[in-house]
């Protein structure tokens, strides 16, 4: 039979690893939307096309001049060619004039 000798302790390790980048400050907030062009973007997996359709309205009845630019004209920013996607959207959204954007994740 063999003896236990940690005393009840074991050892462990921790399943994350070091953190890559340091903490970046927000951008700062827009004072108002009025005036504003505003992006949606959407991973096409959960009812994005309802909760944008909402989120919509409500944001133009609080500020009648926000210009909206729609999901569909970025298409799914979710899926095989995600990467090349992202990494095109600072671009695209200089060209379009893009005030903010409305990211919508499904988990």
């Amino acid at each position: 039979m063999s003896v236990n000798s940690n005393d009840g302790y074991y050892e462990v390790f921790w399943p994350r690893t070091p953190r890559q980048t340091g903490v970046k400050p927000l951008a700062k907030r827009l004072e108002t939307l009025e005036g504003k062009t505003v992006v949606q973007l959407w991973d096409f997996i959960f009812r994005g096309d309802e909760v944008f359709a909402h989120l919509e309205e409500g944001i133009k009845a609080r500020f009648p001049g926000v210009r909206f630019i729609s999901w569909r004209e970025f298409g799914s920013i979710h899926g095989g060619k995600e990467k090349e996607v992202l990494a095109g959207l600072e671009k695209r959204f200089k060209e379009l004039g893009v005030d903010a954007a409305i990211c919508g994740m499904a988990c």
